[in-house]
């Protein structure tokens, strides 16, 4: 059992399907909007995404992981103006699904 004022990262994880008519060019403008994200957002500790490895029939299309140290950190990320505009310009218009599931582990 973790002790009060013991370290922990709090972690984010997304996943999406993607509506069928999606290109390639607008999925690589998603991942350049990515790449971005972490030097606009002080908060995020790592970030990580990528499409499925389409290893197992039904799995979503795309995952994104981000790491913060604390449910705070995680918060400020989520209404990050810099999050907000990708959201809107490169996530919602994508997006057919969305499941999402926030948890702590040991650093």
């Amino acid at each position: 059992m973790r002790q009060v004022g013991e370290a922990e990262i709090f972690h984010h994880v997304v996943m999406f399907r993607w509506k069928p008519e999606i290109t390639a060019e607008r999925l690589a403008a998603l991942e350049r909007a990515l790449a971005a994200l972490p030097g606009q957002i002080r908060e995020l500790r790592a970030y990580r995404w990528g499409a499925d490895a389409k290893q197992t029939p039904g799995n979503f299309d795309f995952a994104i992981s981000a790491d913060f140290d604390d449910v705070e950190a995680w918060r400020a990320y989520v209404v990050h103006p810099a999050h907000q505009r990708l959201v809107a310009e490169h996530v919602r218009p994508l997006t057919a699904e969305r499941a999402a599931v926030q948890f702590r582990s040991d650093p």
